[in-house]
């Protein structure tokens, strides 16, 4: 043993109990609303029902309360690995690509001790959590919205973790095109601005006046178009509305091009 090493004493500092990763996955789901209307749009996320009993019938830390889908890591993984794992363990979702955006360490987080939880967030289609179903150490499994959930008297810290992650999710829908990943190939302007208004709260976007004359400008939609025809559909409103994809553009922001 090396020099530097005989001389590290452990006990000099304190150590976690634990160490967990937890995931929040949200989604964005359409309900009808009308004719000529287009699908009311909220933004989900999914939890788990902690179970009353562990599998050894020992009461449950935090039993019966929803939470994120985690659980501890194993020495031999990464914090993303057990990410992954737990979410398919727990919910019997999988293929779904996480990203790490936290760590949560504060002591008095987890009555068992200093449990310090690695966050990960995702958002992702509806149909990619259809096969969500309990398992392991999860009663239930459901997707609630943003109204509902900070209602709920969650495990842990959880509603700081998901109040974090949604400044993500918000990031994300703000500088990329995430928004594409919830609309159909061709779609109209409304049906954009509603995926849009799950996520973000800029006033351009609630008054349909700036948005409808903003959003045929952004460089990363295009009109379809048709043997030079534009190509327009009554699907959501009696009057035909012109159709739009997205294209190619790949949207880059830097701090250094910003004007001050």
């Amino acid at each position: 043993m090396s020099e530097d090493l005989l001389s590290y004493d452990v006990s000099k500092y304190r150590t976690p109990d634990g160490y967990t990763s937890d995931i929040a996955v949200f989604t964005i789901i359409s309900t009808e609303v009308g004719p000529y209307k287009p699908p009311e749009k909220t933004l989900n996320i999914m939890l788990i029902k902690r179970a009353e009993k562990t599998i050894d019938g020992e009461p449950n830390i935090e039993g019966g309360k929803w939470a994120l889908p985690g659980g501890f890591i194993k020495p031999e993984e990464t914090a993303y690995e057990a990410a992954v794992r737990e979410l398919r363990e727990e919910t019997g979702v999988e293929g779904v690509k996480v990203k790490n955006f936290g760590v949560y360490d504060k002591l008095g987080r987890d009555k068992r001790g200093w449990i310090i939880s690695n966050a990960h967030y995702a958002i992702v289609p509806e149909n990619e959590l259809v096969k969500r179903r309990a398992a392991t150490d999860a009663d239930e499994v459901a997707l609630f919205s943003m109204d509902e959930v900070f209602k709920l008297n969650l495990a842990f810290d959880h509603k700081l973790i998901i109040d974090d992650a949604l400044w993500f999710i918000k990031k994300d829908m703000s500088l990329t095109t995430l928004a594409k990943n919830f609309l159909p190939k061709e779609f109209v302007l409304s049906e954009l601005q509603g995926v849009l208004l799950t996520v973000m709260d800029e006033p351009w976007l609630k008054l349909d006046s700036q948005f409808f004359r903003k959003a045929p400008t952004l460089p990363f939609i295009e009109k379809v178009v048709k043997d030079g025809e534009p190509q327009k559909t009554n699907r959501w409103s009696k009057n035909k509305a012109q159709l739009y994809r997205f294209n190619d553009f790949d949207p880059y922001v830097s701090i250094y091009n910003a004007k001050y």
